[in-house]
């Protein structure tokens, strides 16, 4: 059997965890609001026309923020089709995804239903066809007390309080051809520098995302990055990078996904710091993951001028899963500088969450290594010392077969350990905590199975669910674990000394 140590050392800390890593991301797109988070009449529905089944769902999850109403629709978006009566709202075509949008659920009802989810609102301002005007006006209507033109109307549609949003994206993907009104680096970055000055005026309190590159195989990347923070820097508070994963055949490479997510970020990262030296600025520009996830875009067939059409609905097997929990423990190695991170999406759009009009809800494999890490991934960062097998990868080269984070909640006691093994084979792991003291295994719970295909089905929502092995229990500062063969695991210690 393969071997790998583990030596985790409490004091070599990355950074503390912000809670704002495990959110999420609902646009106006296919079956992601309606029929999704919003069925008036579901068996579930309540007074507001929201799933329930769904909402308790997500709250499983532990979503900090949802990142809101776009994504692609948001630069065409008239955030005001949204508001007021719903009999009075307009149908509009959505060109972004060639649908019909209803207007039904606007920003106020997404509101309302965040907070059923305990969740915050991160929102998207239109930046390609709306101007910076419009984006001061909608966080006047979200976020001032009353007296004014739009904070009086959001009184009158039943809001009485702000909505009090902190979090703004100015804009999405503007680097992108397909993106309605896009803009070239230096037009993107003026516009949303007027766009920054005017919402900040009007609530000195948000923190502005600004548009990163949209994936790290954009011709324009990072050059696009550097133009638009030598005009930005000064005030937004994270520049956003977007990158999605599937799998062209290639299991192995497929796994290694992780390895381009940290290479992306780091390059970020260091534009981000060239512009910092540039302008003998004190401050470091963190950043915002906004979007990620596995998508299977080559798969994507739209339809034209439906409503909620059944489009990018991907089911994700035990391999994505797999892939997908090497990214999630990327995100947490580079907590020191990724302070938000957006699954997406939430539900039925290349989802955890996946729901039958008329019908249940299940979870998506992909599920359960995004709550295990929102869960369980409290405290600090730590990065252990790790001797792992290498495997070889057609694009990575050598890479090593456990991806892993470790987490420390020093008010708890409890360490947790996140490890991905991309190996065939089981790899028998000697952990040192003697830093800790010692500790005590709690628990060890694992992802896997014989077959690397398997989806879960409205027939059979649990044929890949994660399962606990037994645990030697006892008070050690050192142990043994198998990480069985292509395999997510959770390992769980609680410090005593």
């Amino acid at each position: 059997m393969k071997k790998a140590t583990y030596h985790i050392e409490k004091d070599f800390k990355i950074s503390e965890v912000d809670r704002r890593l495990f959110s999420s991301f609902i646009e106006h797109l296919g079956r992601a609001v309606y029929t999704g988070i919003y069925e008036k009449d579901h068996q579930t529905a309540d007074e507001q026309g929201f799933r329930r089944d769904v909402i308790e769902l997500v709250k499983e999850l532990n979503i900090a923020l949802v990142r809101y109403p776009g994504g692609n629709f948001v630069s065409g978006y008239n955030w005001t089709d949204g508001i007021g009566p719903v009999e009075n709202r307009p149908r509009r075509l959505d060109l972004a995804w060639r649908s019909i949008e209803t207007n039904e659920v606007g920003i106020d009802e997404f509101v309302d239903w965040a907070r059923k989810a305990n969740a915050q609102v991160m929102l998207a301002v239109n930046l390609g066809t709306g101007n910076p005007q419009e984006a001061g006006y909608l966080v006047e209507y979200c976020n001032h007390p009353s007296g004014t033109y739009w904070s009086d109307m959001r009184i009158r549609n039943g809001h009485r309080e702000p909505h009090g949003i902190k979090v703004w994206c100015l804009g999405n993907e503007m680097d992108g051809p397909w993106q309605i009104c896009h803009l070239e680096a230096h037009e993107y970055g003026r516009k949303a520098l007027e766009a920054a000055k005017i919402m900040k005026w009007v609530d000195p309190t948000i923190e502005l995302v600004a548009c990163g590159s949209s994936s790290s195989n954009m011709p324009t990347f990072p050059e696009w990055d550097r133009i638009v923070l030598e005009h930005l820097y000064d005030h937004v508070d994270y520049i956003s990078l977007h990158r999605y994963y599937q799998n062209y055949g290639n299991d192995m490479d497929f796994l290694a996904s992780f390895v381009d997510m940290n290479m992306f970020i780091k390059t970020i990262c260091a534009t981000a710091d060239y512009v910092k030296a540039l302008k003998r600025s004190k401050k470091t520009m963190m950043l915002s993951f906004d979007e990620w996830n596995i998508w299977y875009q080559t798969n994507v067939k739209l339809k034209d001028w439906e409503i909620a059409p059944e489009i990018l609905e991907d089911r994700y097997s035990l391999l994505d899963a797999l892939a997908f929990s090497g990214l999630a423990c990327t995100l947490l190695n580079n907590a020191d500088r990724v302070k938000i991170a957006c699954l997406a999406q939430l539900v039925n759009v290349i989802a955890p969450i996946f729901t039958q009009k008329g019908g249940g809800a299940i979870r998506q494999t992909i599920y359960y290594p995004f709550r295990d890490v929102s869960t369980y991934g409290h405290g600090v960062v730590l990065k252990p010392i790790i001797k792992a097998p290498v495997v070889e990868t057609e694009s990575y080269g050598g890479v090593p077969a456990i991806c892993s984070a470790v987490t420390y909640d020093e008010e708890s006691g409890f360490i947790t350990v996140f490890a991905l093994n991309i190996d065939s084979e089981p790899v028998k792991v000697n952990f040192d905590v003697r830093s800790f003291g010692e500790v005590e295994v709690i628990e060890h719970i694992v992802l896997d199975g014989d077959d690397l295909k398997a989806v879960n089905t409205f027939e059979d929502p649990y044929r890949v669910c994660p399962r606990k092995e037994t645990v030697e229990k006892g008070i050690c500062d050192t142990f043994e674990m198998i990480l069985p063969k292509l395999s997510w695991n959770v390992i769980r210690m609680k410090n005593v000394a």
